[in-house]
Parts: structure tokens; C-alpha cells; sequence
């Protein structure tokens, strides 16, 4: 993913660095608590909120098995409006077909609609490197953008900065961009959200190219879909000649009917709105109106290798609301710089590790970074288990493995690491299948009690650093039973 991310430690680490700062939990629990006590007071308001939910589960999953067809639909529906589709195995050929039609214009500059794909892949920094200026026109990704930050929410991505933070940076680094900040600029809402407009107009008025993602694409009509509250979206996606959308290949639903589950599910997840402020639909291209050119990016990078685990493929219906983020007591306490990836919280630490595999320290502790208390599945509009999935990766990182693809063979390769772990786990199998050993152990145990430590040694000093260990009794359960009950078989 973005290479923003790489070399960020592993989430243990990572979080209890941002515990400690004051600021950071204050702002995130600020906003979390608020948004998420408008989503609930916008969810009540539908006698058939669960039957939507369920609606939306259903139509993600009939989309996923048929995946291969809906694609196929999607880009003969794609080519007949005037578009042109691309295909992307992997972030890499995604950035370098983006690059190459950027250059195709001439043009040196983009517009950007929010996006998670684009964010995924790395591509403003791609572009850079060519000499190519992505310019982020949402209002939150233009403070991260400005403050040469990281988005840590997917929803609000400066979610962790207060309105002093925005001023700042507004004051410090917009002339550097653009536009500067107007003189005496304060940190009122409507002044920061007026400093922007201005800021971001000459850049809408002077794009000719625009980037953009997409919440749905329609595999019937070939129609992509936006929604967004800030009108940015709607400039980026009318005003300049070139359109290129870069979207990932789980996003598509079989037909037009269908939105109409998620345009009512989606912003009452996200904003807690009824329906979004603006909702922007496009079909190929037109002669009258709007961009001259369309091409569409459709985008792997792990969603293949994703679909092929039973278990894990549920994180591919997420439509990316952040509900889950919003009622996580891990995310509001160590915000999403700790999940070292651009999809934080707890559908990041199902998604992230399936779509790069845990092969490296981040990824393999993102399954961990959970209480599993299910917060996340309740409020989930197209209900994914999560808990069941961060289980299912725990197993998998503990065991042995991630799912690669070789060729046209989905395989499970060993992981690397967590020797003691599995070594523990073996070893505790061998003990319960030999009843006699166990019961050596035991007694062996009780009679030693007082010269047991009270923290673990080695490898298991990180459990009992957080938790008192449990004080073993004075006579094992099967003595006890014994003693108690008669009998010759302790074991029975």
C-alpha cells in the first residue's frame, strides 16, 4: 500500500506511543463519541434497518461469487458508454498506468476526489516522482495533504487534528501550495472551510485532469457512483477533460436497483445523514457535458488472493462507512496512525493483512490489535463478522501462513516467525492428549506454588506485563474430584 506507511512499527508499539499523547485521545474521542451518537439516532429512524442490512450482506455476496461475470458486464457496459477499462493487478501496474495517462494529456497537475484505492497504492506519491502535482481538493484530506500528514480515519481523515492544529497549518503552508491563507485567519469553521474554498477554486477552474475513486459501479449500465458533503467531488468529477477512476474490484454491485440498499445504509453509517449532499453518477462520456475522456482503473492489488479464503472474503463487502471505527475502544484510544495502513481500525485490521498477507511485523499484528468485544459487527451495514475474521487471521498468523498465489494456484505459504507461540501451542496439544503427563504436571505445579514468579520469563514477559498471572490452587481439580467424589480414576 501507500508507501507513507512503510517502515511504521508493529501496532503494540505504534499504540502505546499514541496513548500517551493527551491531545490525540482527546480529539478522537471527541469525534468518535459524536459520530457515532448521531449514526445511532439517524439508524433509528428506519423501521427496516436490519432487513437493509442483511440486503446489503446478500447482494455483496451474490457479487463475490459471481465476481468474474459482473467484471466481464461491467467493462462491455464500461466500453459502449465511451470509457476505456484497464485492468490492474497490483499497485505497482495500477500507478504506472495512471502515470502514463497523465502524460498522454500533458498536463503536470491533478485534481483528486478522495480516495482509498489511490491512497492504497501510493499513487500522489507515484506521480511525484514523474513531476506530476496531486493536489487532494476534500477538505480533510487537504489538511493531511498540507500538513504532510497521514489520513487516520477513513471517513474524516484528520480526524486526530483539532481547529488550532488546522489553522496552523493552513497559515503555515498554503501559500506553499496555492492560494495562501487569508491574513488573521482564526480557527472558526466557517473561516478554516472559507479558506479552502478559495484556496482549492483556482485549482478546480485550471485542471484539466481529475482522479477520482468510486463508492459503487454498476456492472449493468457501466454508471460509477460518488458520494460525498462537500461539492469537491461533483468539480472533480465535471469541470475537467480527462476523468480517471481507480477503483477496487470488490466495489461493483449486478445492478441500478441495487444502490438504492446502499444509498440509504451508507450515509446514515458514515455522516449519519439521511442521503448525502451530493451523489454523482457518471455513465462513459457524453459530448455535452462533463469530461471528453473516461478511463477506468480496475484494481486487484489482493483482492483475488482475498476472495479465495472462505472466511476472510467477508471484509470484501466493507463499503468503507467507518462505522466501525467510530464505536472501537482500540481505535479511540490509539487512533489510526497505530494501524500503519490507510484502512484503519477494525476493518483494517481484517482487510490490510489480507490484501499484503503477514509476512511482515505490522500485518502480523494487526489481528491482534482487538478486545473482540463485537462492537464492530453491530453496527456494520452489510454485516461483517468481524471478530470472526480477526480470530480466523490470528489462527493463521499462529499456525503458519498466508494465501498467495502461484500461477493459477491459490496456496497457504508458512509465516515467518511467532516460533515460541507455535512451539507453546504444540506442546500444550501433547499435554492434553496424554492424560498421565498432564496429571504429573499438575500435581508437579501445585506442589511448587510458592516459588512460582509472578511475571513469565522470556517471550511471555509481554502477556504478564499487562495482566497478573492467575494463582495455580493448592491441589489440582482432578485430585480434588478424587478426594471428594471416591473412586480410583481421577481422570473420569
Amino acid at each position: 500500500m501507500s508507501g507513507t506507511y512503510l517502515g511504521m512499527p508493529a501496532f503494540p508499539v505504534a499504540a502505546r506511543e499514541a496513548v500517551g499523547n493527551t491531545t490525540l485521545r482527546g480529539n478522537l474521542r471527541h469525534a468518535t463519541h459524536t459520530i457515532r451518537a448521531k449514526r445511532a439516532k439517524a439508524v433509528t429512524e428506519v423501521s427496516d434497518w436490519a432487513e437493509l442490512r442483511e440486503a446489503g450482506k446478500q447482494i455483496k455476496d451474490h457479487t463475490l461469487r459471481h465476481l468474474d461475470h459482473y467484471l466481464e458486464q461491467l467493462e462491455e457496459s464500461v466500453t459502449a458508454a465511451g470509457g476505456i477499462v484497464h485492468w490492474a493487478a497490483d499497485a505497482a501496474e495500477a500507478n504506472e498506468i495512471v502515470t502514463q495517462l497523465v502524460k498522454m494529456t500533458g498536463e503536470r497537475e491533478v485534481v483528486k476526489v478522495k480516495s482509498m484505492a489511490t491512497q492504497e497504492i501510493g499513487l500522489n506519491e507515484a506521480l511525484e516522482a514523474e513531476g506530476i502535482h496531486a493536489y487532494e481538493t476534500d477538505l480533510a484530506e487537504l489538511i493531511v495533504q498540507l500538513g504532510k500528514d497521514r489520513p487516520s480515519h477513513i471517513l474524516v481523515p484528520a480526524i486526530h487534528r483539532n481547529r488550532g492544529e488546522i489553522r496552523d497549518i493552513f497559515a503555515r503552508e498554503m501559500s506553499e501550495w496555492g492560494r495562501p491563507a487569508p491574513e488573521g485567519l482564526t480557527d472558526t469553521p466557517a473561516e478554516l472551510a472559507e479558506a479552502a474554498r478559495l484556496h482549492l477554486r483556482e485549482k478546480f477552474l485550471r485542471a484539466k485532469v481529475g482522479i477520482s475513486g468510486a463508492n459503487f459501479m454498476v456492472a449493468e449500465t457501466g454508471t460509477l457512483v460518488v458520494v460525498e458533503s462537500e461539492g469537491n467531488g461533483r468539480m472533480c468529477l465535471t469541470l475537467p477533460e480527462t476523468l480517471i477512476s481507480v477503483v477496487g474490484i470488490e466495489k461493483i454491485v449486478p445492478t441500478w436497483q441495487d444502490l438504492e440498499v446502499f444509498l440509504q445504509t451508507l450515509p446514515r453509517s458514515s455522516t449519519a445523514e439521511r442521503m448525502n449532499p451530493y451523489t454523482s453518477t457518471w455513465t462513459g462520456t457524453t459530448d455535452q457535458d462533463g469530461p471528453g475522456t473516461f478511463h477506468l482503473v480496475l484494481l486487484d492489488n489482493g483482492r483475488t488472493d482475498t476472495l479465495a479464503d472462505e472466511v476472510g472474503r467477508q471484509a470484501l463487502r466493507c463499503i468503507r462507512c467507518s462505522a466501525c471505527l467510530n464505536v472501537c475502544p482500540v481505535y479511540e484510544r490509539a487512533g489510526g496512525h497505530a494501524y500503519g495502513s490507510v484502512y484503519p481500525g477494525p476493518i483494517g485490521a481484517i482487510l490490510s493483512p489480507q490484501l499484503r498477507g503477514t509476512g511482515s511485523e505490522i500485518d502480523a499484528s494487526l489481528p491482534y490489535a482487538s478486545s473482540l468485544c463485537g462492537a464492530c459487527y453491530e453496527v456494520c451495514p452489510v454485516a461483517i463478522d468481524i471478530p470472526e475474521v480477526l480470530v480466523h487471521l490470528r489462527e493463521r498468523v499462529v499456525q503458519g501462513g498466508e494465501v498467495t498465489r502461484e500461477g493459477n494456484k491459490v496456496v497457504l505459504r508458512p509465516a515467518k516467525g511467532h516460533a515460541a507461540e507455535r512451539a507453546a501451542m504444540r506442546a500444550a496439544r501433547w499435554a492434553f492428549t496424554h492424560p498421565g503427563a498432564l496429571r504429573t504436571g499438575q500435581r508437579a505445579a501445585s506442589r511448587s506454588r510458592r516459588f512460582h514468579p509472578r511475571t513469565l520469563p522470556g517471550p511471555g514477559r509481554a502477556w504478564s506485563a499487562t495482566r497478573e498471572l492467575p494463582p495455580v490452587p493448592a491441589e489440582p481439580f482432578r485430585d480434588w474430584w478424587q478426594r471428594t467424589h471416591g473412586g480410583k480414576d481421577g481422570d473420569r
